[in-house]
């Protein structure tokens, strides 16, 4: 139901710190992992991007809902954060194009929201604790009772979330008259990544994250693709055993974030939960094959093993992170694949990346006779 917007909320962390603020709208609790978003623009593809599913949304731009919503923006058909947390939110959208509030869009997805919240102390909090579970609540009569739920939560560190975001059903993206077609493992595929390879030229079918490697393999694509997604990668049994069963295949593949540590973990490189992860739309990134620097988008919990990467003989270091050096980027030595650990269909953000779908699509064009 609604709930006065200027009533009392509050944010309890797993550690017993407590911080004040004011429900947006709508009434209840909402559990979740904390983490924080950098970016100054963006919120509402970071509310309904796949990968955030499970978590409590911190975002540290001062204002929010300034601009609203438009429809089109969306990078899924839901909001996937479990909840927001920020600063100060606007009910009035300011901007022409937009379709509606962002308090009304939020009210529309039943999410529930509070504003009022010191997030520069709070992410300050997250960034000397770590990520750790969380909640946000106007409940405050029954705070005793939601603290025993909150020390029930299960870490984010081994939880299989991908199976809640991906299709039920495979589905077609592009033009079914395009002469590339690519398999699309759907791990909680963002919308404008689909977007950047049919204004490639290529035709997409998109496959539940647990279909297997034959039943795609009938398809007969020209390459596959494996996308974002939330939780941890380990857990991801199936979709690391069809991957290496596509590297078998000897066609193309290309993988960003979850599908990056997916890419890795069917190469023996093992992944790890970061302490609070990299989230933002100005991480800088090394490309090492060009010595070129690119500011890149991102949005992830967990990486992959530097070391392991570097004393593996048949996958080399392509990208890291300039901030804590980090792997960004690998490739298989010899054979057309590769991923990276951020987004190169970044929007809004930068789009220093999006070559690498160009990449992609030549990686197809010199393999497979088309």
């Amino acid at each position: 139901m609604k709930f006065q917007s200027r009533s009392k909320a509050l944010v309890l962390l797993s550690d017993g710190t407590v911080f004040h603020g004011k429900a947006v709208g709508v009434h209840g609790t909402a559990f979740g992992e904390l983490c924080f978003n950098t970016g100054m623009t963006g919120y509402q593809e970071i509310f309904t991007d796949p990968s955030y599913f499970g978590q409590l949304m911190v975002t540290t731009n001062a204002h929010i809902g300034n601009y609203g919503v438009k429809s089109e923006e969306s990078e899924s058909d839901t909001i996937k954060i479990s909840g927001l947390i920020c600063r100060n939110f606007s009910y009035v959208a300011s901007r022409v194009a937009a379709d509606d509030t962002l308090a009304s869009f939020l009210e529309q997805h039943k999410l529930i929201a509070v504003s009022d919240v010191d997030t520069r102390q709070l992410v300050t909090h997250l960034r000397e604790h770590g990520a750790m579970n969380g909640l946000i609540t106007t409940e405050i009569d029954k705070l005793d009772t939601l603290k025993e739920q909150l020390q029930a939560m299960p870490s984010m560190k081994g939880l299989e979330l991908a199976s809640k975001v991906s299709t039920s059903e495979p589905y077609f993206f592009g033009n079914p008259e395009s002469a590339i077609r690519i398999a699309a493992l759907d791990l909680g595929i963002k919308k404008n990544i689909l977007r950047n390879f049919a204004n490639r030229g290529a035709y997409v079918k998109v496959y539940p994250y647990d279909t297997s490697f034959e039943e795609m393999e009938s398809w007969n694509p020209h390459g596959y693709f494996l996308s974002n997604g939330p939780g941890d990668p380990e857990p991801l049994k199936d979709p690391i055993a069809n991957t290496q069963k596509i590297l078998l295949s000897g066609k193309p593949l290309f993988g960003i974030c979850l599908g990056h540590q997916i890419l890795a973990l069917a190469n023996g490189i093992p992944t790890f939960k970061m302490h609070h992860g990299h989230r933002g739309i100005n991480h800088p990134v090394l490309n090492m094959e060009t010595g070129k620097g690119e500011i890149t988008s991102q949005n992830h919990g967990f990486a992959i093993s530097r070391a392991e990467v570097e004393a593996h003989q048949e996958v080399q270091l392509t990208h890291y992170h300039l901030n804590d050096q980090t792997v960004m980027g690998i490739k298989l030595k010899g054979k057309p694949v590769f991923s990276v650990q951020y987004h190169p269909e970044a929007s809004p953000g930068p789009h220093d990346s999006a070559y690498l779908f160009d990449q992609f699509m030549q990686h197809i064009h010199q393999t497979v006779e088309i």
